[in-house]
């Protein structure tokens, strides 16, 4: 076995062993409930942001909600606005400021929302969908710099955290659609696609 820098380097076995406790047993499902979870609130902030529900989003300037009004994507409104004009703070305030409510930013930000929330959900596509996600909560993260109640880390680092040990897991394989498109001629040559 080889050691590198002072740190014995994973063999075969040892990957193997990590690899069979995440998918099998109550590990297995755990890290199951666990994507599945995080791929529901990434569809429900999608679907909340299409039809203003009235979750986080749809309540006009005087606080009164009107569920599936104006500030329903489908109905002309816009899902990164609020947030980015109002909320922005810190280094990048400018940035997100001069981004906010732009069309181009509202169609990524929901395409992101939906993409990486079928992905989770489904287990399907999950390196790329835990990728996007990564990004994503680092970008909503670098919004309101420094974050209220730690000087650095918040529910989007962590986020951003979890989504890595999912993929690093192969969580999509437990419950998902993972291991049966890993065994595709697409996804063995381009194994991101997993």
């Amino acid at each position: 076995m080889a050691v590198i820098h002072g740190h014995r380097a994973p063999s075969t076995s040892d990957t193997t062993l990590f690899h069979d406790v995440a998918e099998t047993g109550l590990t297995g499902r755990a890290v199951a409930v666990l994507r599945i979870a995080f791929g529901l609130t990434f569809l429900w902030a999608f679907a909340d942001k299409l039809l203003a529900l009235g979750f986080h989003t749809g309540y006009d300037d005087t606080g009164t909600l009107d569920r599936f009004g104006d500030a329903a994507w489908i109905h002309g409104g816009s899902p990164t606005n609020g947030f980015l004009a109002f909320g922005a703070d810190g280094p990048f305030q400018g940035f997100y400021n001069s981004i906010a409510g732009a069309a181009w930013a509202d169609a990524l930000f929901m395409l992101g929302l939906l993409g990486i929330g079928i992905g989770l959900t489904f287990g399907v596509g999950l390196r790329l969908a835990a990728g996007a996600g990564v990004v994503l909560y680092l970008m909503m993260w670098s919004v309101a710099l420094p974050p209220e109640t730690n000087p650095v880390l918040d529910d989007h680092i962590l986020g951003a955290l979890t989504l890595i040990v999912l993929a690093l897991l192969n969580a999509g394989d437990t419950w998902g659609l993972s291991a049966r498109l890993s065994r595709t001629h697409l996804v063995q040559r381009y194994p991101v696609l997993r």
